[in-house]
């Protein structure tokens, strides 16, 4: 059974993006089978790519969150993700 992770902040800009991204490059890594996705609370940056500082840091640790777009989270993800 593949477990289904949502990682949820304020504007999925830049802590849930970077967890998202992380366990994504990890779970890969080890060969695990997750679904990760990651949310925010508000829809204030919906469609945005992280802050760049993140992307930076991020970078600068191995771990590419450039492609990643934020997304409000919705009723049905209580559903979707463990």
């Amino acid at each position: 059974m593949t477990a289904r992770i949502l990682f949820v902040c304020l504007g999925n800009i830049c802590r849930s993006p970077t967890a998202e991204g992380v366990t994504r490059f990890l779970a890969a890594r080890a060969g695990l089978d997750l679904t990760v996705d990651s949310a925010g609370t508000g829809a204030w940056h919906v469609g945005e790519a992280p802050c760049p500082g993140m992307v930076r840091a991020a970078a600068g640790a191995g771990y590419d969150i450039s492609r990643l777009r934020a997304r409000q989270m919705k009723a049905a993800d209580f559903a979707a993700f463990d």
